[in-house]
């Protein structure tokens, strides 16, 4: 068996319902991701485990959960990290990323990578010094705005002043990177290329032309960058929905610069026969629940729900949709398992896709569960229903998923019984402080907290 080469295509704060394939109604174009994800299986359903950006990363890397046990931290000395791993087995290992998070001091997320580039001034990276010339902070902040909130803003606005066109934006530049690098080495296949575009994250500053999702009477500030807390404490509808405008930009910009490179690896007669999975860490509220940004306790579709896209060697499979559950931590055991190095799938706490990917099987998990490691909101969901375990004295939720996809009726005191057996399902070592009960909005449902991982 000839090994294929591997395409692991990251985009951060990426939401699945803004993928025209798996949303004809999505406030954006796609047609890049969409064509991708008709040459692939796609997963409806894959979920992160352990939130958010390096604690995902970190189970993709190792295949480790990270919800119980790693909080954000660098890999450890122990952990065996893929491009370690398919280094052994040949591959010419590459990582491209604008996500400043790996190459913040102390952090070492692209251990074990051949080669590895940055591209610097995402968010906060502090990256630019000099005084804003051409933007004004004022036009891009609200009164309401702390001070300090206000000094992250000017710290982005700082990083993207130079830009003129599309092509000075990040993800255009990761991209040119990573596809000169692969034009350069394509000849020494088997290539594993890593390419992490931090874009759609925020802040929301699409390339104009792509800024086509906002209405063109707004005549308000530049929100790029709204607070976490209560949207209404600081925007009016019009400016919500401008935010939003904005995103959708962002992910239609995204959307055209993984096309430019999944077209170049055409180009080179790589595509075809590669393994290509391309996923989001997470997706991002857009105040769907009356808050931006994330959070633990924002553990809704709108942020747990990702675009997953599997491409396999030779278009097998292509076309395949399946609605099974899985978690971020069964990704590095199919990835091995495809190409050829199913004897390490023992050693990894996930369990390997490709009997669901090639049909063999409809259902993979029973169930998921998702949070951040440290807090106390945990969300259990199957195919049907979706639990969400609150802190002590905060009502807990239970959801319908079919029937209420955006989750809005809280019928957790009409089906207790389905809140007691989601919250079955996961032991106490999954919840920071276990609970004792599954609270109700009018009462109080005791839960036997001893059921298994």
């Amino acid at each position: 068996m000839v090994a294929p080469s591997v395409f692991f295509l990251i985009l951060d704060s990426f939401r699945q319902d803004h993928v025209r394939f798996y949303n004809p109604d999505a406030p954006c174009e796609t047609p890049h991701l969409d064509a991708l994800a008709r040459d692939s299986v796609a997963l409806d359903n894959c979920y992160p485990e352990g939130l958010p950006t390096v604690p995902v990363r970190t189970c993709w890397l190792t295949g480790e959960q990270t919800l119980v046990h790693r909080p954000w931290q660098p890999l450890t000395e122990e952990d065996r990290s893929l491009p370690e791993i398919l280094a052994q087995a040949g591959y010419l290992t590459a990582c491209f990323t604008d996500c400043y998070h790996y190459f913040k001091p102390n952090m070492n997320l692209h251990r074990g990578f051949r080669t590895w580039e940055w591209i610097r001034g995402q968010e906060y990276d502090a990256y630019r010094s000099a005084p804003l010339r051409t933007l004004s902070l004022d036009d891009h902040v609200k009164d309401s705005y702390t001070s300090q909130w206000c000094q992250i803003i000017e710290t982005a606005l700082k990083n993207v002043e130079e830009f003129e066109s599309a092509d000075d934006h990040y993800c255009a530049r990761l991209v040119r990177t990573a596809g000169a690098w692969v034009e350069r080495n394509h000849t020494q296949a088997p290539l594993f290329v890593w390419l992490d575009s931090f874009d759609p994250h925020e802040p929301w500053t699409p390339p104009a032309v792509f800024d086509r999702y906002t209405d063109p009477n707004y005549h308000g500030k530049r929100l790029v960058l709204p607070p976490g807390g209560q949207a209404s404490d600081h925007f009016d509808q019009d400016e919500i929905a401008y935010i939003r405008g904005l995103y959708a930009g962002e992910c239609a910009y995204v959307d055209h610069y993984i096309g430019r490179f999944l077209e170049q690896l055409k180009a080179l007669g790589l595509y075809d026969d590669a393994l290509i999975i391309l996923l989001a860490d997470h997706g991002h509220p857009l105040a769907d629940h009356g808050k931006f940004l994330k959070g633990p306790d924002r553990l809704y579709n709108e942020l747990l729900k990702v675009p997953c896209l599997i491409k396999l060697p030779g278009g097998e499979q292509a076309g395949r949709r399946t609605t099974a559950l899985a978690s971020f931590h069964d990704i590095l055991p199919t990835l091995l398992d495809i190409v050829g190095m199913a004897n390490n799938l023992e050693a990894l706490s996930g369990q390997s896709l490709v009997p669901l990917l090639e049909g063999q099987v409809d259902t993979h998990r029973e169930a998921v569960i998702c949070g951040y490691h440290g807090a106390e909101d945990r969300c259990v969901r199957d195919g049907t229903w979706s639990y969400i375990r609150r802190p002590e004295g905060e009502p807990d939720e239970l959801y319908h998923l079919l029937d209420d996809p955006y989750e809005r009726e809280n019928l957790i005191d009409r089906h207790p019984e389905e809140a007691q057996r989601l919250a079955r399902m996961f032991g106490s070592l999954y919840f920071p402080q276990a609970p004792s009960s599954v609270k109700g909005l009018q009462g109080r449902y005791e839960v036997a907290h001893t059921g298994v991982g």
